[in-house]
Order: structure tokens, then C-alpha cells, then sequence
């Protein structure tokens, strides 16, 4: 029961964390405006805005002008019902269960955000930081340093790629590693380099022989960090261990 509860309160603020990832980076305010299509306008009745449910049965179209909604949409709230209920399995009811699911939250958000826009919004780091120092301070890590050492390494390997490459890689990306390694650690926030990159590769073959990108057209690399570091916070010292009992 409880497992369900976290999982539907996931489903709901899915639906918030779009709403913030679509809104933040356009600077559009949070007032008591209701959702609305942002083709027609049309203001969304409360049936309208059921997580996933609503995108089913309105079979992904507006209600009033018929056009389509984007499939983002009830797959991050899926998502985030998931992620939500994965926290819990792996945490229960314990200070890093708020820690997992305010990550989550934030790597939700930046999702939504950088795959719409190409743009991690300093604001949303910005509001989660001290969230997450406040709890490392409670919920230290071993070494207690870590965190601190993690934000650090993080914050200058890309600031590097970011001077080498001349622009391969974004200040919002910089920023976004500094703050997940206070979360991660100094060790974790390098395998979450390391397997965004893989995946980021991957992904970029697979568009390119697909023919969806071309070598020139500049690509979203949020999405990439959020996927690796959700398998790293998770998996992360399963994976190690794997991988230093196979050289051993």
C-alpha cells in the first residue's frame, strides 16, 4: 500500500515537473493560472490533467483543437511514479529516501527541460543546492568530504571539456555536475561522467544512422546526465564492484 501511495504521488508531481520544466526556462510565472494547450489556449479541465490516464483517453490530442500532445508528457510522469517507487524499494522511510526523491524530482525537471529547450535553468539548481547540502549535512557520506571533493571535480572536469572542445559541452551541464556531486560523491559523480558519455555516444550513432540528427546539429546532453546518474545513484557501487571483480 505504501509502495502504491509513493508511486501515485510520483504520478502527480510528474505532471507538476513538466509544468516547471515547460515554464521556468520561458520565464513564465506560476500564478493561479490554469494548464493550458499551448497551441489553442484552451484552458484544461481537471479530467484533462490526470497523469497518463488523460493522455489516453483524449488518445493524445487536444480536446479543442485536435492537436497532438506531446509524448513527453505522460512518459515523464510515468516515469517519475517509477523513480518515486524505486526510491522507496531501495530506501525505505529514511533520511536518503528525501534525498533520492528530491534528486529525482530535479533530474526530472531538467529533462523535460533541456530536451524541450537545450537549456538546464539555473533557477531549478539553484532552489534544489541547498536542499541537497542540508542533507548531506544530516545524511553525511563516508568520506564526510566526498560530497564537497564530488561538487568540485565535477564543476572543473567539465569546465575543462568546456575550454578543450570550445563549446562541446554547455555551462549548464558544468553546473548541473557540480550539484550532483554533492549528492553522488567524488566517485560516483565520475561513473556518472563516464556512463553519460557512453550512453550519449550510443544514442548519437543510433540517431545519426537513423538519420534523425545530423554531425552538425547540436544535441540536448541533460538527458544523457539524468539517465546516468539515475543508474548511478542506484547501481552505482554494484556496477564498481562488478567491474573491479572482472580485472581482478
Amino acid at each position: 500500500m505504501e509502495l502504491i501511495i509513493i508511486s501515485l504521488f510520483g504520478l502527480i508531481f510528474g505532471s507538476f515537473f513538466n509544468v516547471v520544466g515547460l515554464r521556468v526556462p520561458k520565464k513564465q510565472a506560476f500564478t493561479n493560472d490554469r494548464s493550458f494547450c499551448p497551441q489553442c489556449k484552451h484552458t484544461l479541465s481537471w479530467y484533462e490533467l490526470i497523469p497518463v490516464l488523460s493522455y489516453i483517453l483524449q488518445r493524445g490530442k487536444c480536446r479543442n483543437c485536435k492537436t497532438k500532445i506531446s509524448v513527453i508528457y505522460p512518459i515523464m510522469e510515468l516515469a517519475t511514479g517509477i523513480l518515486f517507487a524505486l526510491s522507496y524499494i531501495h530506501f525505505g522511510f529514511t533520511v536518503e529516501l528525501i534525498t533520492s526523491l528530491l534528486l529525482m524530482s530535479m533530474l526530472v525537471i531538467i529533462f523535460v527541460s533541456d530536451i524541450t529547450y537545450m537549456l538546464i535553468p539555473n533557477k531549478v539548481l539553484l532552489f534544489f543546492l541547498p536542499l541537497f547540502i542540508i542533507i548531506r549535512v544530516l545524511e553525511p557520506l563516508d568520506p564526510w568530504w566526498s560530497p564537497v571533493a564530488g561538487a568540485i571535480i565535477g564543476f572543473v572536469l567539465i569546465a575543462i571539456i568546456i575550454l578543450v572542445s570550445r563549446g562541446g559541452m554547455g555551462a549548464g551541464d558544468m553546473k548541473l555536475f557540480a550539484v550532483l556531486g554533492i549528492v553522488l560523491g567524488m566517485k560516483n559523480v565520475l561513473l556518472a561522467f563516464f556512463l553519460s558519455c557512453i550512453i550519449g555516444s550510443i544514442f548519437g550513432i543510433i540517431l545519426l544512422a537513423l538519420k534523425i540528427i545530423n554531425r552538425k546539429q547540436p544535441v540536448p546532453f541533460g538527458p544523457y546526465i539524468v539517465v546516468a546518474t539515475i543508474i548511478t545513484y542506484y547501481y552505482g557501487e554494484s556496477l564498481m564492484n562488478w567491474y573491479f571483480n572482472i580485472l581482478v
